[in-house]
């Protein structure tokens, strides 16, 4: 669209690209189509018009011509009450703006809480997507068995847990490897006792961060019996457990599935009079708004969400395109930012993160 032209103005149509441009309506059609049908210099002037009337073809008449709506579907679900979780907005923010990149947009809808299935049915029998990007893989592949099934193209975000060989495009975070950064981080400003406080053992997400924690605590010649927590994740749940382990009395440390945990454990140390990062060291996971807002700053794993997103489109261009698709499998690099409730002298909230500056001891 034209930088001038408002949503009150006339649009231009193919006609009008046509009568400004000289040429016959299917020419334009060629230029918009089958470019290589004409020759150079009125391909040139064709595409110059179009630039300058602000021309877009009819999406509708696009879509019964060619049967792609260029829509991608999302289902999209609200953050729980009681939890940090609204990671998903960078997420979907990089989403929408690297689609449009490639001509596509995102098409969001929700579906019933219990039923994770709800939502697609009517969207594939309306053909009203090209593809699918499907965000909750750790909670089951129904998703991915009804689209491989009706060969609906698709790309997730999270590895297939249940089948490592699962032939669809996917792109994940190293959650072990954010944990270890976490524990290495502790380990490195002094901290001998980490507690690592997670999700219960159904959760694979959950299960996979603490084996990060588990083998960084192991190969460094310390003891963690006793010291790792499942709960729900859930501040007032997180909260009690973070107690429990405090009457320890040689508990400094604490390394969370998420920042709600670490949120939680930031009220029981307020409670008892400790101070986070003076007395006890507090790391979340995914550095989500509520570890830039917690006082005194939440420690705290970052997902690279907006390189997971890139790649999720480049991943989606390949499939439709009906490209091989080069490393089907993508797993990226979080990184830990570093605030106070584990470094006291670290830039307070809102003036800016900074690196793990290592060993203290």
């Amino acid at each position: 669209m034209s930088p001038s032209r408002r949503l009150t103005d006339q649009y231009p149509t193919l006609a009008t690209v046509a009568e400004r441009a000289g040429v016959s309506r299917q020419t334009v059609s060629n230029a918009l189509n089958n470019p290589e049908l004409l020759r150079e210099d009125t391909l040139l002037r064709v595409q110059a018009v179009i630039d300058e009337l602000g021309y877009t073809p009819n999406r509708a008449a696009r879509q019964l011509r060619t049967r792609a709506s260029h829509m991608i579907g999302l289902r999209f679900e609200p953050a729980d009450e009681g939890t940090s979780d609204a990671l998903m907005d960078r997420f979907v923010h990089t989403l929408v703006e690297t689609t449009a990149e490639t001509g596509h947009h995102i098409l969001l809808f929700s579906g019933a809480a219990d039923d994770p299935l709800d939502g697609y049915d009517d969207l594939l029998r309306a053909t009203a997507v090209d593809a699918f990007v499907i965000t909750d893989t750790y909670a089951g592949t129904a998703e991915t068995e009804l689209l491989r099934r009706v060969g609906a193209p698709f790309v997730t975000f999270g590895r297939p847990w249940d089948d490592p060989a699962a032939p669809h495009p996917w792109v994940d975070v190293d959650g072990a490897r954010g944990a270890a950064l976490a524990t290495e981080h502790l380990l490195g400003v002094g901290h001998r006792r980490i507690a690592w406080l997670g999700w219960e053992e159904t959760s694979r997400i959950g299960e996979d961060r603490r084996s990060g924690w588990q083998r960084t605590m192991s190969g460094a010649g310390l003891d963690t019996a006793g010291l790792g927590v499942r709960t729900t994740d859930n501040v007032d749940a997180a909260r009690m457990e973070a107690h429990r382990l405090l009457e320890d009395g040689t508990v400094t440390g604490f390394c969370c599935a998420s920042d709600t945990l670490a949120i939680g454990v930031l009220h029981a140390l307020h409670e008892r009079g400790l101070r986070p990062g003076a007395d006890v060291g507090v790391v979340g996971f995914d550095d989500s708004l509520g570890a830039h807002v917690s006082w005194p700053g939440l420690t705290s794993v970052r997902q690279p969400l907006e390189q997971v997103a890139v790649e999720i489109v480049e991943l989606l261009h390949a499939v439709l395109s009906h490209k091989v698709v080069e490393r089907p499998g993508r797993m990226l690099e979080p990184t830990l930012v570093v605030r106070r409730s584990t470094v006291p002298d670290a830039p307070r909230p809102g003036t800016g993160p900074v690196s793990n500056p290592g060993s203290r001891g």
